[in-house]
Parts: structure tokens; C-alpha cells; sequence
């Protein structure tokens, strides 16, 4: 594994406040009807994707996920402002204002998707590692789904083939633990998650996802297996989502002080108090950071406000059309 460094730990700092800061934009411009639709925030779980980064390989690995997918794009490289601007639904997006906050995509930045229909992803994640094992590309496809998302019977039938076929993906439940509102207690006669990969004698188990150096850690061992051949893993990672589902959320199902416990864990806290705590950064310079944080999201806020709205015909432009279609008259 990539050595975990003094730099690792501000980079992960620098980079996890800034996911949520972003988001924290989009919620209260989200308010201001400046973005529409549906809108699924990260924060709280955004130590997984930051240990998963580190044990990737961002020149080949790929990712796949839900529609909670504003900050993985970023994180494999795709600019925020056009992340943002793709909210705001402008021209200047990553799919031209048309895919809005759940169809953030970058075939660039090897982030295919942002997939609204639930654990549709799922046999999709495993598609791309066919081709990568095919093609002999030595890549690994890190696929994402909620909790709620291994309820789906396209779940097990992957995991089948996937196993079958040895596919170099690696399976990744965030187990936030209350899927769209209801807890894995109610819908599940069991808690653990990950002992779903048993039944196909899939190399699976917990992972703490509150902490960006456990996560890096496993995510390592399995992608490693993945790249030399040995196929899938299955890991449950448990992690705390701090907002509602979405924004539309009145978060019946659980108390304020239940979040407020958990915030105690918040992944950002974890990483400063362990930067202070080795003495990696001064106060002086944790507000530098601070401050360029907040600076990047009001460019990207800036850039999304002054682009312009697609032209109505790009919309249009983007269905496919076949003139010769039988059974239909070409004039109505």
C-alpha cells in the first residue's frame, strides 16, 4: 500500500472539507431553487472515498456509483466547477446542464456514473471489469451501492458472475444505515451486510468508514486482489450520513441526538485532531487551508452563476433518432 503520510493526512484534511463545503454550497443554493430536481448529499461519509483514492491507481482504476455523486467525480480528478455548473444545469457541465445531480458522468476521468435507478450500477460496475479483464487493462472497478441497494436481486446475480468469471471489482456497501429512510433492521433479518458475499465464497467483511486510513487499508487488499487476478471482494463499510436522504428529507426515522453522537466521529474532526495531535500543521496554517477551501467553492459557485443554459436544441440533439423506424409515420 501507498505509504499513509504527514501530507496524506492534510491532503485528506484539505480535500474531505472541501467535499463537504462544496455540498454545504449546493444544499443552501439547492434552497434558493438555483438547483433542481432531487439532491443527495455526502457529508459524513466522505472518509470512504478518501481512503479509497489513496489505495487507487487514478491512472487506470475506475468507479462506479448511486446518485449520492458530486464529490467522487472530483475526487478522480474532474474539475468542480463544471461539477457544479452541471448542477445548476448550465452548458458549461460535465453532460452540457442535461444529467443534473444524480448523472454527474466523466469517461475522461474513467467515473462512469451517477445512476439514479437503485443498485442499477450494480451489474454495470461489473460490466466495465469484464471489459478491463478482457482487454487484459490490469485496471479494478471500484463499484458503489447504499445499503438499501443489496436488497436488489441484480445484486446476487453479479455477485455470481463475478465471482464465476473472477472480475477484477471490488464491491462496496456504504452502509449509511438507513437506505432512502428505513434502518437494515427493517428490512433485513440480519445486520451484517457484508456476510451477503458468504454465499458466494466471496472474500468479504466490516469496514470502520469513518476513518480514511482503515478504509485505505482494506480497499488496498482488495483492489490488489483484484489487479492480480483473483476477483471480487464484497466490503461493508459503515459509515453515518449526516444529512437526510435528500434534501426533501424530514428525517423522521432517527433523532437529533442520534446525529449529534455520530457527529462526534465526523471524518474531518478525526483527521484534524490527528493532524494536531502529531503536530503535522499549526492553527496558522490549518486556516490557510481553511480559507482556500472556501475560496475554491466560491469560484465554482461563481463559475456555475455566470455560465449560460444549454441551447434547447442540444437537449434535443441528445435522443437518438432513427428516420427510418418502422410503423410509425414520419409526419403526425
Amino acid at each position: 500500500m501507498k505509504k499513509i503520510t504527514k501530507k496524506t493526512y492534510l491532503d485528506w484534511y484539505e480535500n474531505m472539507l472541501f467535499w463537504r463545503k462544496f455540498e454545504d454550497k449546493l444544499a443552501q443554493v439547492y434552497i434558493n431553487q438555483k438547483v433542481r430536481g432531487f439532491l443527495h448529499l455526502y457529508n459524513g461519509q466522505e472518509a470512504v472515498l478518501a481512503g479509497a483514492l489513496h489505495a487507487m491507481d487514478l491512472t487506470k482504476d475506475k468507479m462506479i456509483t448511486a446518485y449520492r455523486n458530486h464529490v467522487q467525480p472530483i475526487g478522480m480528478g474532474v474539475d468542480p466547477k463544471k461539477v457544479m455548473a452541471e448542477l445548476y444545469g448550465k452548458a458549461t457541465g460535465t453532460s452540457q446542464g442535461l444529467g443534473g445531480s444524480m448523472h454527474i458522468f466523466s469517461k475522461e476521468h474513467r467515473f462512469y456514473g451517477g445512476h439514479g435507478i437503485v443498485g442499477g450500477q450494480i451489474p454495470l460496475g461489473a460490466g466495465i471489469a469484464y471489459g478491463d479483464k478482457y482487454h487484459d487493462r490490469k485496471a479494478v472497478t471500484l463499484c458503489y451501492m447504499g445499503d438499501g441497494a443489496v436488497r436488489q436481486g441484480s445484486l446476487h446475480e453479479t455477485f455470481n458472475l463475478a465471482m464465476l468469471w473472477k472480475l477484477p471489482v471490488v464491491f462496496c456497501c456504504e452502509n449509511n444505515g438507513y437506505a432512502m429512510g428505513t434502518s437494515v433492521e427493517r428490512t433485513a433479518n440480519h445486520t451484517d451486510i457484508w456476510k451477503l458475499g458468504l454465499g458466494y465464497e466471496m472474500p468479504c467483511k466490516p469496514v470502520d468508514g469513518m476513518k480514511p486510513e482503515v478504509v485505505a487499508k482494506e480497499m488496498d487488499e482488495a483492489i490488489d486482489r483484484a489487479r492480480r487476478g483473483d476477483g471480487p471482494t464484497f466490503l461493508e463499510i459503515r459509515t453515518y450520513r449526516y444529512r437526510g436522504h435528500s434534501m426533501s428529507d424530514a428525517q423522521h426515522y432517527r433523532t437529533k441526538e442520534e446525529v449529534a453522537k455520530k457527529q462526534e466521529e465526523d471524518p474531518i474532526s478525526y483527521v484534524l485532531h490527528h493532524i494536531y495531535e502529531k503536530k503535522w500543521a499549526t492553527e496558522e496554517e490549518i486556516k490557510e487551508i481553511d480559507k482556500r477551501v472556501k475560496d475554491r467553492v466560491k469560484e465554482c459557485e461563481q463559475f456555475a452563476e455566470e455560465s449560460p443554459y444549454p441551447e434547447k436544441n442540444v437537449m434535443y440533439d441528445a435522443v437518438y433518432e432513427q428516420e427510418d423506424y418502422p410503423f410509425l409515420p414520419h409526419k403526425l
